[in-house]
């Protein structure tokens, strides 16, 4: 395993960030300058899949003898995705829909050894249900401003935690980083977290 490789994580996720900081505390952060538009024929899976790919390979083809990580996640509810609502009023048609239903968060995940060119992909999945939510509850989220910068409009390690009431698969997925399918992927690509 490599140790002498930097980490670079190509996002500016504060989640992330404090995720993967845990682990390695020099972790050097370079934003993706790439677009994060759906292609119009792009299932959910591969458009978590492809923006994970392209985040890191973007920061990646400046970098040598780096380990660099991308990763991209979505809230998508019967098929439709719920990215970061682009106002008030479209949190609010988000928290409505999940209100009360089952939803599914993806992570893609990639990562690239810059100095052995070998990279790794691939998606966490976790199903998350929602309480169903009274109107008063709705507008007191949306008073705490935590909803606008988050796909599909909440945070479950914060003030939306309280809407939560079941999830299968892993926490940290929604949170944005599956640490245990990233620690499988960057064996892969020969570094360990360790």
């Amino acid at each position: 395993m490599e140790k002498n490789l930097r980490l670079v994580l190509a996002s500016t996720s504060p989640r992330r960030q404090e995720i993967l900081s845990l682990f390695y505390k020099e972790l050097n952060i370079i934003p993706s300058q790439i677009s994060e538009l759906q292609l119009a024929s792009e299932s959910p899976k591969d458009y978590v899949f492809r923006l994970a790919k392209d985040k890191a390979q973007d920061v990646a083809k400046n970098l040598p003898n780096s380990i660099v990580v991308g990763a991209d996640t979505i809230v998508l509810y019967k098929n439709r995705v719920l990215g970061k609502p682009s106002s008030k009023d479209d949190a609010r048609k988000m928290l409505e829909l999940l209100s009360g239903n089952w939803h599914e968060v993806l992570t893609g995940v990639a990562v690239i050894n810059t100095f052995s060119s070998k990279i790794e992909v691939d998606i966490c999945q976790t199903q998350v249900k929602f309480s169903l939510l009274t109107k008063n509850e709705i507008d007191w989220y949306l008073e705490t401003n935590e909803p606008f910068d988050k796909a599909g409009a909440y945070a479950i390690q914060g003030y939306g935690s309280l809407f939560v009431e079941e999830i299968e698969g892993n926490y940290l997925n929604v949170v944005g980083l599956p640490v245990p399918l990233l620690r499988k992927l960057l064996k892969k690509v020969g570094y360990d977290l360790i």
